[in-house]
């Protein structure tokens, strides 16, 4: 072991400290070795700052962009759509087209969101469509089928499943989904046969073994459209499989709009029920337990949360760095081991970190002990390993070589220096033994 080297003189004013003990003992890290030539810490240059606020502003600037991008789309969006099956909305999934068709042949209609709403509308003079029958309530459903029997009038009831037709329209069951998407019509229905095939496909069809039902656009041999007389004024009920006829984007396909204007426009007066959440029954509104979350986020936010994440993706491999061999770079300055051993030593004693210097020196005699009595790398640092093998080399007086390796952290700084001449000597012994 090698003592310190270039001590600087003792002041009378302190006391032998943590200085002296890392430098006795070389001052070396656990598994490492007092190299010749240290190099110091050079101060970030002018240049690499500059260069990091640059990319800051341009990490910054990507993020305002792509925030503007998402709130420009959305101030877009916001103000055209209200939803599927909306007569208000001239997206793909609305209906605005055919609320639009009905109005120039003088059909006036009215949305409504309550099942109150659409019963109290209702009557001999006013088509009652209703566009989700499934997230009815059981009073609102109750709501909806005394304004059938008693209106006198027609009510559509779109895709209607066995959830809801036990109660709006008993007697008719679900036959499972469609196989055909268009359909003939195959029926003696006027407004069928005068619009031929439509997209009534693609959704549920329906069996009933009810009089007087009329049965079309059958898909696998069974319909989906039904139409039945209801209650003794006159009125009926139709049963529509699909939504498809009256969205934006199939308006215009096949006999599409010619059926969805007769369906709807028979009366003078349309009354288009959406029902909302509040109308639901809380025994039998959708929980959002039941839900995950996926669920839970609005319709749109799916594809912008995607695109986001593709932005994100394609700028960190544009800003990502190829990792390449190490390049050796020319240090500014060189200074000698005794100077790097000393400053450690400086900063272990501003901090008294007498624990940290004295792990420190321990765990450096360990590993160079173990080098020279053989014992492994990986058992360096455990006394049943390394114990008994630096014992049996000691000849001279006894002495607590598990204190003296694996003991406590010294009291003060005279007890930290005695622990790094000890260790010293030890290592000495077992050199030359």
């Amino acid at each position: 072991m090698t003592g310190p080297t270039d001590p600087a003189p003792p002041t009378a004013t302190s006391a032998p400290t943590a200085t002296s003990a890392p430098s006795a003992s070389g001052a070396r890290e656990p598994g490492g070795s007092t190299p010749g030539n240290a190099p110091a810490p050079a101060a970030p240059a002018a240049g690499s700052r500059t260069r990091s606020l640059r990319r800051i502003r341009r990490a910054l600037t990507a993020v305002a962009v792509l925030a503007a991008g998402a709130i420009a789309m959305a101030a877009l969006n916001s103000g055209t759509r209200h939803g599927s099956l909306d007569p208000r909305t001239t997206d793909p999934f609305g209906s605005h087209a055919v609320a639009e068709l009905l109005k120039e042949r003088g059909v006036t209609t009215r949305v409504v969101t309550t099942a109150r709403e659409a019963a109290d509308a209702a009557g001999p003079r006013t088509t009652l469509l209703v566009t989700d029958p499934d997230r009815l309530g059981a009073t609102q459903r109750g709501i909806i089928r005394s304004a059938i029997d008693l209106s006198g009038g027609r009510t559509v009831l779109l895709a209607p499943s066995s959830h809801s037709l036990r109660d709006l329209s008993p007697g008719v069951h679900t036959a499972g989904d469609a196989a055909t998407d268009r359909p003939d019509p195959d029926c003696t229905l006027p407004a069928a046969t005068s619009a031929g095939r439509a997209d009534t496909g693609g959704g549920l069809s329906y069996t009933t073994a009810l009089p007087r039902a009329t049965a079309c656009y059958p898909s696998g041999g069974h319909p989906t459209l039904l139409v039945l007389p209801t209650g003794p004024t006159g009125g009926d009920t139709v049963l529509l499989g699909s939504e498809t006829i009256l969205l934006n984007e199939s308006l215009a396909d096949e006999g599409n709009a010619s059926l969805a204007l007769q369906l709807l426009g028979s009366r003078p007066d349309l009354v288009w029920y959406l029902p909302s959440l509040a109308d639901s029954d809380p025994d039998t509104a959708p929980s959002d337990e039941d839900k995950g979350l996926l669920d839970l986020i609005p319709a749109g936010w799916s594809w912008a949360l995607l695109q986001l994440f593709v932005a994100a993706a394609l700028a960190a491999l544009w800003r990502a760095r190829r990792l390449g061999p190490l390049v050796t770079e020319k240090l500014p300055v060189a200074i000698r081991a005794s100077e790097a051993t000393e400053g450690r030593a400086r900063l272990y004693r501003k901090a008294d970190a007498r624990d940290r210097a004295a792990t420190v020196l321990r765990a450096a005699t360990r590993e160079r002990l173990a080098a020279l009595l053989g014992v492994p790398h990986t058992q360096a640092h455990d006394p049943t390993a390394l114990v008994p093998a630096v014992s049996a080399r000691l000849t001279g007086e006894p002495r607590d070589v598990t204190a003296l390796l694996f003991g406590t952290t010294p009291s003060d700084d005279a007890a930290l220096v005695a622990l790094a001449d000890h260790l010293d000597a030890l290592e000495r012994e077992v050199r030359t033994s």
